[in-house]
């Protein structure tokens, strides 16, 4: 071999250190702006958590709401609505620019299921929604709504879905996030 094709060799091969270097630097640096680009959904879910589990405390806690607790109801159920909205834009993201690709994700049973669940978890938080919307003029006013029993059974339960749908939710992205579901060619 002559020195040229020596040299071209090496020009063209990098070094095990350099691919060491490159594997190790796009491994780390990929994997942190994973993480950055995830974490809307994360804290939306940890928010639509944390506001729905403090909707059910207060409203088991009392059988008849005061001001203040129906206020927190209220911005309980505000946090919780745009939590919705950053968990529904960092997945249209990641499926449309970051995450693995859009098709990986449409042809994965199990991210139908995910997207699935997720619609119907809002469309469960329509009712109780609807009724927290519909305290705030009296709340503006000074006056605790007027709640009966069976509204108050009628929001637990439909809020106590909720909870089970957004913990699923995270347990459908780990399952993805592994293969599980995705067509094996």
């Amino acid at each position: 071999r002559s020195y040229c094709s020596i040299a071209m060799t090496h020009l063209q091969r990098p070094s095990a250190a350099e691919e060491a270097f490159a594997i190790l630097a796009g491994v780390k640096l990929g994997s942190v702006w994973n993480s950055v680009r995830i974490l809307p959904m994360i804290l939306g879910l940890m928010l639509s958590f944390g506001a729905l589990v403090l909707e059910i405390f207060i409203l088991n806690s009392q059988k008849e709401l005061s001001l203040n607790e129906a206020w927190k109801i209220v911005i309980a159920d505000t946090v919780y609505g745009i939590s919705a909205v950053m968990i529904l834009a960092t997945g249209v993201l990641r499926v449309l620019y970051y995450g693995k690709g859009s098709e990986y994700y449409l042809n994965n049973p199990v991210f139908y299921t995910k997207v699935a669940i997720f619609l119907l978890v809002g469309g469960l938080s329509l009712y109780p929604t609807v009724s927290f919307i519909s305290w705030v003029p009296a709340l503006q006013k000074g006056t605790a709504p007027k709640v009966e029993s069976t509204q108050v059974n009628r929001l637990i339960w439909l809020i106590r879905t909720e909870i089970v749908g957004f913990a699923l939710i995270p347990l459908l992205a780990a399952l993805m996030a592994r293969g599980i579901g995705y067509p094996v060619s």
